[in-house]
């Protein structure tokens, strides 16, 4: 049971949700945008939600697109993981998603949730940086495109009322090798020790983290230094490791030098690989 009282709204239109949210918001109701609505009910049941009204975007044929385009893969904020799994248009998006939670829990996160929700790891966020998709946003005065970097950079950055209607990823990546590895505790459906996706593109070797960090990233030092042909594999990945951006986490998941060995690990077997060399 939420122990709240809240208003629900179920807008048709972009427009009209983002109407709702201003109009909303200066009745004082802290309204929220509502996708699958699993953190939103989990943190209301811990009461550590407040909220008068909730916006649910579902409704909105936009945020429900799943499709080509203009040579692009358009996502929905509102798509759910179970249903871009099923969908089998990018199986890079596909496995990161199908690795979040369980296979039931899969059917009510949506994509637009699991970014711009409050819970540090974000994983599908990973494929979209590393092909630099675009992000469809709407707010008051619109709807504009922005790149995946500045919607997201350690943490959502969206003005006030504004809302993700939809990413838009070139189709030239979604037939490119990529790896993907996600280390637990203990359950595979466990929050990350390490959660990490490499993407291959002609020779270059793309690379984002989840649960390494307070934050998800993709690193442009960390991708300079691994793709340096000339210098050892080993060296490569020692230096790469030294780079990563901010503190690792060292929480009752596990220590910061375990998160250590799990990532280079990580980062030396998926060169190996891609560099066509036995997998370590």
């Amino acid at each position: 049971m939420i122990p709240i009282d809240f208003d629900y709204y179920r807008p048709d239109t972009v427009a009209e949700a983002t109407k709702l949210y201003h109009d909303l918001a200066a009745a004082e109701k802290r309204p929220l945008y509502y996708g699958g609505g699993t953190e939103i009910i989990t943190m209301a049941r811990a009461y550590n939600l407040d909220t008068g009204a909730v916006i649910d975007i579902k409704g909105i044929p936009a945020c429900s697109e799943l499709g080509f385009a203009a040579g692009k893969l358009a996502i929905g904020a509102g798509v759910t993981l179970t249903r871009i799994s099923e969908a089998k248009l990018w199986s890079f998006l596909a496995k990161a998603g199908g690795r979040i939670a369980d296979h039931t829990t899969q059917g009510k996160i949506t994509l637009g949730g699991n970014i711009c929700g409050t819970i540090i790891y974000h994983e599908a966020l990973l494929p979209l940086l590393l092909t630099d998709c675009e992000v469809v946003v709407a707010g008051e005065k619109g709807e504009r495109r922005v790149s995946i970097h500045k919607v997201f950079d350690q943490r959502p950055r969206l003005e006030k009322g504004e809302m993700v209607v939809q990413f838009l990823v070139e189709e030239e990546f979604l037939d490119l090798p990529y790896v993907h590895v996600k280390r637990t505790k203990s359950e595979k459906i466990d929050y990350p020790l390490v959660s990490f996706a490499a993407l291959k593109n002609k020779d270059e070797v793309r690379v984002a983290f989840s649960g390494v960090c307070a934050f998800p990233f993709r690193s442009a030092d960390i991708e300079r230094i691994i793709n340096e042909k000339g210098t050892a594999l080993e060296e490569r990945v020692r230096r790469a490791v030294r780079s990563v951006p901010a503190p690792l986490l060292n929480d009752v998941s596990g220590s910061s030098g375990y998160r250590e060995f799990v990532l280079a690990n990580t980062l030396q077997n998926t060169l190996t690989a891609f560099e066509g060399k036995e997998s370590a």
